[in-house]
């Protein structure tokens, strides 16, 4: 059976000293559940096995037991060409990851070429009440509709999400801090107007002033709008 030969290969491709650094940096995934397969393995192994005729195998055995299944699941259908179905196999996977690694490494490259069918999707995922549900849609507006296909209305809609989970506001804080980076003129306006929450501006503002593509005058800038108590 597919599934068994694939547990088998991950197994022996796992590393006991990257299981425990994984395990740290993604805590809402139990220990146990982790193999410790890296991330090159696995997209090797994805690009194989993708391929293959009986893959569906594999992406119909939800939900998986390991956290590296589910990355290599991930990558699987980040390579399907096949829209319609790489988006009904996103939608299927969608609603079993629970961390934040998985939802980020699923990216689609398929959506670059169908931007018009993606957007209903995104509202979607933004209408979700899933943590990563949500958190994905906001990362498809960042990767497809930051450049050619802006427009102001996305960036009000992920201002809007207003959300108390953290890893919701960590990737709108990475949206705008991108946005800023390719858009400074349309963008800046929402952090000097204060029109995020003010966690997600903190946030944002930190990733602007680490980011290589933000020149120092405007970190300068953006530093004097944190808020006077996290101000340093």
């Amino acid at each position: 059976m597919m599934n068994e030969e694939i547990l088998s290969r991950l197994f022996e491709l796992g590393d006991e000293g990257y299981r425990e650094f994984q395990a740290g940096l993604i805590p809402t995934v139990e220990k146990e559940r982790f193999i410790g397969v890296r991330t090159p393995s696995l997209r090797a192994l994805a690009a194989e096995l993708s391929k293959r005729k009986d893959v569906g195998e594999f992406l119909g055995s939800l939900p998986h037991r390991y956290f590296d299944e589910y990355q290599l699941h991930a990558f699987i259908v980040s390579l399907d060409k096949d829209f319609e179905r790489c988006a009904r196999r996103v939608g299927e996977l969608l609603s079993y990851i629970d961390n934040w690694a998985t939802c980020d490494q699923l990216s689609p490259k398929v959506f670059k070429k169908h931007k018009s069918e993606l957007l209903p999707l995104i509202d979607g995922w933004l209408d979700s009440k899933e943590t990563y549900i949500t958190r994905f849609g906001v990362k498809m507006l960042m990767e497809h509709f930051l450049d050619d296909g802006f427009k102001p209305e996305y960036a009000d809609r992920v201002a809007r999400l207003e959300s108390g989970e953290y890893y919701i506001n960590m990737m709108r804080a990475w949206y705008f801090a991108t946005a800023l980076a390719k858009r400074r003129e349309e963008i800046l306006p929402y952090f000097e107007q204060k029109r995020l929450d003010e966690q997600t501006l903190c946030k944002a503002i930190q990733k602007c002033v680490d980011s290589r593509r933000i020149a120092p005058k405007l970190k300068e800038r953006l530093k004097s709008l944190r808020p006077k108590r996290v101000k340093k």
